[in-house]
């Protein structure tokens, strides 16, 4: 296991180990506490499990070497890992939302829910403040290693800490301003849930564009084609392809050199447009440049 898979089992452990207290918290106040917010929320730190349980199955899958089948690498099995994160997250928000457009017709129609318990509010602020810590500690993870699904997980943790802030004002508006009132707890887990789904379907879009082989954005392709230029005897960048593959960029593209070069030359000239493109853009970046040489005169 490389340095960047242990940062990544670290940081998804430390969350795994979070989630599994907070569903235990949450699924006893909410049954103790009497609010069914919690209990939802609960459910959401359930999916949190599963997402984290999903990243250490994928993440092992994905840091596979390249194999007969797999000429570029497993990469893919992160993206469809990060789809499956935003999956969840879109279930998870679904299921709150029809919970709370339940309670609230009850509430409508003249029943009166049940006044939320004292600890259900210190579970909520507890929920609060140990899911937006995980959320900065696993985004870093995420970002200095370039996982897109470590990125994903943070998110839903990020998802979690709003459900809790909406479950925390549901519930300390049910339980002080009266009966009249209680229905803000189910309000706040329907508005909450809008979120949740919004945030899955951010995560789901661009890994899907990635499983569809969706090229680079234009300026990092700017910046390729300006690197391999910057290279003395290399013009006319063309035909340039790109693709992200998991973690790993894969690039091509065609490059005019002097027809008169040596093969020894113009590769020569290849392999330093190739180092300092992976300088740029990472040691493991795919780069394959086609080389042909400029018309004579």
């Amino acid at each position: 296991m490389d340095a960047r898979e242990k940062r990544i089992y670290k940081v998804t452990l430390t969350g795994t180990a979070v989630n599994a207290l907070l569903i235990i918290f949450k699924f006893i106040a909410g049954i103790v506490g009497r609010s069914s917010a919690m209990t939802a929320d609960a459910v959401h730190s359930l999916s949190d499990f599963i997402t984290d349980a999903i990243v250490l199955i994928f993440v092992k899958i994905a840091g596979k070497p390249s194999d007969k089948s797999h000429d570029y690498g497993h990469g893919k099995y992160e993206t469809l890992a990060t789809v499956v994160i935003g999956l969840i997250l879109v279930a998870a928000g679904i299921g709150l939302m029809v919970n709370g457009i339940s309670q609230v017709i009850h509430s409508i129609n003249g029943e009166v829910l049940p006044r939320p318990g004292l600890i259900a509010l210190v579970v909520a602020l507890m929920s609060i403040a140990s899911k937006e810590w995980l959320y900065r500690f696993t985004v870093k993870v995420g970002r200095d290693t370039d996982s897109q699904i470590v990125i994903a997980n943070a998110w839903h943790h990020r998802s979690d800490a709003i459900s809790s802030v909406g479950t925390l004002i549901g519930i300390a508006g049910a339980m002080f301003l009266g009966s009249n009132w209680r229905i803000l707890d189910p309000i706040a887990a329907v508005i909450v849930s809008f979120f949740i789904i919004k945030s899955g379907y951010d995560i789901i879009r661009p890994a899907v564009s990635e499983l569809l082989e969706a090229s680079l954005p234009e300026a990092q392709e700017k910046e390729i084609i300006s690197l391999a230029s910057s290279i003395p005897g290399i013009g006319n960048i063309h035909n340039l392809r790109t693709r992200r593959i998991g973690n790993i960029i894969a690039i091509e593209f065609h490059a005019k050199m002097d027809g008169k070069l040596t093969l020894s030359e113009a590769h020569t000239l290849a392999t330093r447009a190739e180092d300092l493109i992976k300088q740029h853009f990472g040691p493991k970046t795919i780069v394959t440049i086609h080389m042909e040489p400029l018309p004579t005169t």
